[in-house]
């Protein structure tokens, strides 16, 4: 029996589809990431509205995180007796196929951000841009990015993904940078900044920048060689930056010393287009040092495989370490 509270992904696909309110569900998810003023009013009114609002919100934050694809992918990976493998190894296909779905079914309720965005980049794809009055930037994997002016500013966003600076020094218009929970002022800098899953992090390579974030407007002035993260409450702490490893991915590289398997694949899975999934969880501990080309990331899962011992097996978009 299909329990309704954790649903099979070919379930959850077909809901999507045929549900409007679990479509608009999916649409707040995106929105809330990185709300417009008065978006979160509305989203309560949304909720109040009817009660399969409420209903079709929790079960769309359930399946975000990626459980019913977890389950599926725990399917696959379960030993398999040599005489059944006939009858057994058809039913792959429905769940590889409804991972598919799945993951098409969220971009599409990307569709609040694409539509303020003006440049977005895929996952895996890398996009360099130039705005006005001598400001280059770099957008990672799975970035939505704007630019406009405004009150005599220049106010860029990022409203998901990192992004890579380098703002040459000019008497034009300062530039403004929003991304979610921190607000930077710069000028004359190359700095890296990431906002994903509510936080942002800061990373400063050359100049200084000056921080100010949407919880106490509290400010902070970081210098190269310097980083810090910024959550919903605040700032924390700033620490010291490893621009050769942390800035690796401006050089197209992924660099990790000493780092938990775990660490490894979450951000692998960044840059993978499809699910990276670990069922043995004695590897998540397991370090990991080295240097990696991150756009070949199945790649570096075959070889995290090879160093580990670990069973590797690949299905469409669904990759799994055992």
């Amino acid at each position: 029996m299909t329990d309704p509270n954790n649903p099979r992904p070919e379930a959850l696909a077909h809901e999507v589809l045929q549900d409007p309110a679990m479509d608009q569900a999916l649409d707040w998810l995106i929105a809330l990431q990185c709300p417009q003023p008065g978006q979160q009013a509305e989203f309560q009114a949304w909720l109040a509205r009817d009660p399969a609002h409420a209903h079709a919100f929790d079960k769309a934050q359930g399946a975000w995180g990626g459980a019913p694809v977890h389950s599926a992918a725990v399917a696959l990976a379960a030993p398999r007796k040599p005489s059944a493998w006939r009858r057994i190894q058809p039913h792959w296909k429905p769940l590889a196929t409804a991972a598919v779905l799945v993951i098409g079914l969220f971009s599409f309720s990307s569709l609040p951000m694409r539509l303020q965005a003006d440049h977005l980049t895929v996952v895996g794809e890398r996009q360099r841009l130039q705005l006005e009055e001598g400001a280059n930037v770099l957008l990672n994997t799975n970035s939505a990015f704007s630019s406009r002016v405004q009150n005599h500013q220049r106010i860029a966003r990022l409203y998901q993904g990192e992004a890579f600076f380098d703002v040459t020094a000019t008497h034009g218009l300062p530039l403004e940078i929003d991304a979610g929970p921190v607000r930077a002022s710069v000028s004359d800098t190359a700095f890296a900044v990431r906002y994903l899953n509510g936080e942002a992090q800061v990373q400063v390579q050359r100049g200084d920048v000056d921080l100010s974030n949407t919880f106490d407007d509290a400010r902070v002035r970081l210098s190269a060689g310097e980083s810090i993260r910024i959550g919903p409450k605040g700032f924390g702490q700033p620490a010291k930056l490893d621009a050769n490893k942390d800035l690796a991915w401006v050089r197209g590289r992924l660099i990790f010393e000493n780092c938990p398997l775990s660490e490894v694949l979450a951000e692998l899975r960044r840059y993978y287009p499809g699910w990276i999934v670990n069922t043995n969880e004695q590897l998540a501990s397991v370090a990991v040092t080295g240097n990696y080309r991150l756009d070949q990331p199945l790649d570096v899962v075959r070889s995290l495989a090879h160093i580990t011992s670990a069973t590797l097996s690949e299905y469409p978009a669904l990759v799994i370490l055992n």
